[in-house]
C-alpha cells in the first residue's frame, strides 16, 4: 500500500497544481470574490492532504503496514474529493448547497490524521 499511496499522493499534488493554477488564471475575473476564496480554499485542502497522502506513503514504508494506516490514506483522499470536490463544485456552478458535503470531507480530513498518528505512535 505504500507505493500506492505515494502514487497516489503524487496525482493529487500534480492535480491541485493545475486547478489551482486554472483557478487563478482562468477563473479569477469570472468568479465572484467569495467563490473565489472557496475555490482557493479547496486548492490549499487539496494540496495539504496531497502531502498527507505522500506522507501516509513514507510511513507505511518505514512501518509495518496497519489498517489504521490505510485508513489514513483513504480518508485523506475522501476527504480531498468531498471537501475540495464540494468547493470547487459549488465555485463553478453556482449551487451553494452544494457546501453541506464540504464538512464531511472536513471530518474525513480529522480522521485521516487521527488515523496517522495513532498508526505512527503504534508503530514506533
Amino acid at each position: 500500500m505504500a507505493k500506492l499511496f505515494i502514487l497516489l499522493g503524487s496525482i493529487v499534488m500534480a492535480l491541485s497544481v493545475a486547478i489551482g493554477a486554472f483557478g487563478a488564471h482562468g477563473l479569477e475575473p469570472r468568479l465572484s470574490e467569495r467563490m473565489m476564496k472557496n475555490y482557493q480554499t479547496g486548492v490549499q485542502y487539496h494540496m495539504i492532504h496531497g502531502i498527507g497522502l505522500l506522507i501516509v506513503g513514507i510511513v507505511a514504508l518505514k512501518l509495518t503496514s496497519s489498517s489504521m494506516l490505510n485508513g489514513a490514506g483513504w480518508s485523506f483522499l475522501i476527504g480531498i474529493i468531498l471537501f475540495s470536490g464540494s468547493l470547487y463544485a459549488m465555485a463553478l456552478t453556482g449551487i451553494t448547497k452544494l457546501g453541506a458535503i464540504t464538512p464531511i470531507g472536513g471530518l474525513a480530513f480529522i480522521v485521516g490524521w487521527v488515523l496517522l498518528g495513532v498508526a505512527a505512535v503504534r508503530g514506533l
